[in-house]
């Protein structure tokens, strides 16, 4: 009898500890659920202070990557309010502002932009949705042409392996439009060290050279070049984070944990910012993983 008792109150402890572990995952699930649409509905300012002896004047910028046609609040109201209130002398741009998608609407990214061209010089660096409208006419028909033209039309022109010079600040900003055979999946192409010279020049030695080059794997490559701050995106910062650690899940090519995922990193004595973005395609949420609107300040050093 006392055998049947105990073989009763254990069958009830083991329900109710299975009870528990129930009710404890769908917590864990609702608290999954809030934090992803949380994280995919806000963006947070960061702040990096470039200082160099060739920085000639201090200079404000703000850094803008991977929008993919997204909007916070009515014409993108909130993300304007936000780079207002930064006061920048100019916008740097390291691409993917529209997601290449055949017959999709670009007027998201365009109005963002052409707002910010009426008040900001801008310096737009492509990324690899803009590359891809212009290789691929025969699935984007004239995305690529449109898109160049309203550019063209607010005085825009895609910094494509080109660069300008600020001389009044000391800087010279580059634009790197790195060949599709460097977006694989799975794996890091062989960018040899001839490559960037070949596509974008020497880089200028009396200047301070800010490269905006939108995939963050070469960096190693873009700091021999002659980068002294590398700006990124494309990553989106890992779709997702994990807490505590802090290291992104997955790369657009597919590889987890991927070396480069958001934040600073240093190769001697180039730095690159590597934004998480603003936006997000394909794993269209976000989990411990906000959008990021980078602050750059650039000062003389003595």
């Amino acid at each position: 009898m006392e055998g049947g008792f105990g073989a009763v109150g254990a069958e009830n402890m083991v329900e109710n500890i299975i009870d528990v572990l129930i009710t404890l995952a769908g917590i864990g699930a609702a608290a999954l659920l809030w934090v992803m649409v949380y994280d995919s509905s806000r963006f947070v300012v960061k702040r990096h202070t470039a200082a160099d002896g060739r920085i000639r004047k201090p200079c404000k910028a703000v850094l803008l990557t991977d929008l993919h046609n997204k909007r916070y609040g009515k014409n993108n109201e909130k993300l304007l309010e936000a780079i207002r209130e930064q006061q920048p002398d100019f916008i740097l741009i390291a691409g993917d502002m529209l997601t290449a998608k055949p017959k999709a609407s670009m007027e998201p990214a365009l109005e963002l932009v052409r707002e910010l061209a009426r008040e900001y010089p801008v310096y737009y660096g492509n990324g690899n949705h803009e590359h891809r409208l212009k290789l691929y006419p025969e699935i984007y028909s004239d995305m690529a042409e449109r898109y160049e033209s309203a550019l063209k039309e607010m005085g825009i022109e895609p910094m494509v392996n080109c660069h300008a010079e600020l001389p009044e600040f000391g800087i010279s900003i580059y634009g790197a439009e790195i060949d599709k055979a460097f977006y694989r999946r799975f794996r890091i192409g062989d960018m040899k060290p001839e490559y960037l010279t070949g596509i974008l020049g020497q880089a200028p030695r009396d200047l301070y050279t800010v490269l905006l080059a939108h995939n963050p794997d070469y960096f190693p490559q873009y700091a021999a070049w002659g980068a002294d701050l590398t700006l990124s995106g494309h990553v989106h910062g890992g779709v997702a984070r994990v807490p505590f650690w802090g290291k992104g899940v997955l790369s657009p090519a597919l590889r987890l944990f991927p070396k480069y995922d958001g934040g600073i990193f240093r190769e001697n004595q180039a730095v690159m910012v590597l934004s998480r973005g603003l936006g997000s395609h394909t794993i269209p949420v976000r989990v411990f993983n906000p959008a990021e609107l980078w602050v750059l300040q650039f000062e003389p050093k003595n």
